[in-house]
């Protein structure tokens, strides 16, 4: 078979399977309103938790960073892409998060696939939730080390897992908040059964920084948990994008020397770095205290609200509110009616989620008020699937 042969049956295989991905281009679209095709919707799937995308201190500061340093950072970090924003803001992560160092880069994705590839050799051992990020598995299958998932959120099947002989180290990986199902990880019993192995424990807190936790310090802060490796994201309730590893002196200086991401990627913009400084600032704030107890009102509301609905709703305190619909081509169907009526959501499908749970992945933020939670819920109790 031809590579064009191989392409086109692979597209035509997910097409026939209604499990095709296109993008939409938008005319705005990052905070409690998106306009498409000259059309407003109320938004349901941003990841701007807090609507810090669009805060006016957070905004100024990319715009003072950008007249300070440019547009871009001239360089990978190991060059001339390392800047004094970079480095203050490593630096109140790092003391925000109570960890030695933090190292900045240019997406989650980036950071996730980095530390596993750097870490990660023949003799070792990669534990993993079986519903971690697409990155992480991704990271963790290509790695030389032997993979093993556990259950979703299962400390004793991870428990039993580890308790198997292996030759070199072992590593447990999981989320705080999971980011299809919107539920938070048992974290400190999967600390508890990684600590009795000798394991080190990685957590990706995408979902969870600056929405949980004392002022918004996240999963592992709100359950007492501590890991070697602490993945935070930007994309989410910081309102902008890139990730930090939070660790060691010694684990930073060996991903500076052998985290390839970091060495051969050009740096974020330290604009965006004095952005993002601004933005950790207001999560810090009693802004910010008051946006997360809006959003806490904003999910109890709808999970009150949502209630008889012919769809079920998955256990999430979260942002993230999953409607499990199932079938794939019901549940487009049912994202392109609320669309029709102004609630602009995304049909999430196979391979993202198991085969059988196909769902509308509904996110609430901070931006939002009363009545869109209203208006939301009146339109899923007029939908019969």
């Amino acid at each position: 078979m031809s590579w064009q042969q191989r392409i086109e049956q692979a597209v035509t295989e997910r097409r026939d399977a209604q499990a095709f991905r296109q993008r939409q281009p938008l005319e705005q679209g990052a905070g409690r309103w998106l306009l498409h095709a000259g059309r407003r919707y109320r938004n349901f799937s941003s990841n701007d938790y807090l609507g810090l995308s669009q805060h006016p201190q957070v905004i100024r500061a990319w715009q003072d960073g950008a007249e300070r340093y440019g547009v871009g950072s001239g360089g990978s970090g190991h060059v001339t892409g390392y800047h004094l924003a970079h480095e203050r803001l490593e630096e109140q992560l790092a003391d925000w998060l109570g960890y030695d160092r933090a190292l900045l880069f240019i997406s989650g994705f980036a950071a996730n696939q980095a530390v596993i590839a750097a870490l990660a050799g023949r003799e070792d051992r990669i534990v993993a939730d079986r519903l971690s990020h697409a990155s992480l598995l991704e990271a963790a299958s290509q790695s030389p080390a032997q993979l093993r998932r556990f259950q979703h959120n299962d400390s004793h099947h991870l428990a039993s897992l580890l308790a198997a002989s292996v030759s070199g180290q072992q590593l447990v990986v999981t989320e705080g908040v999971f980011s299809m199902d919107g539920d938070s990880a048992p974290l400190a019993k999967i600390a508890a059964a990684a600590r009795t192995a000798d394991a080190w424990l990685m957590v990706d807190d995408a979902h969870g920084i600056g929405t949980t936790g004392e002022r918004g310090r996240g999963s592992c802060h709100q359950q007492g948990v501590h890991p070697e490796l602490l993945i935070v994201t930007f994309g989410k309730a910081f309102g902008l994008s890139g990730a930090a590893v939070l660790c060691s002196h010694a684990v930073a200086d060996y991903f500076v020397q052998f985290a390839r991401h970091l060495i051969y990627s050009t740096a974020m913009p330290p604009a965006q770095a004095q952005a993002l400084q601004m933005a950790l600032a207001v999560i810090q704030s009693d802004d910010g205290q008051q946006r997360r107890e809006t959003l806490a009102q904003h999910v109890a509301d709808f999970r009150l609200g949502a209630r008889g609905l012919a769809y079920t709703l998955t256990d999430s305190a979260s942002a993230i509110q999953p409607l499990i619909v199932g079938d794939n081509g019901q549940t487009l169907r049912l994202a392109e009616r609320l669309r029709e009526r102004g609630c602009w959501v995304t049909a999430i499908r196979p391979p993202t989620v198991p085969a059988g749970t196909a769902r509308l992945r509904l996110a609430l933020t901070a931006a939002h008020d009363a009545q869109d939670i209203m208006h939301l819920l009146e339109v899923l109790h007029g939908e019969r699937g």
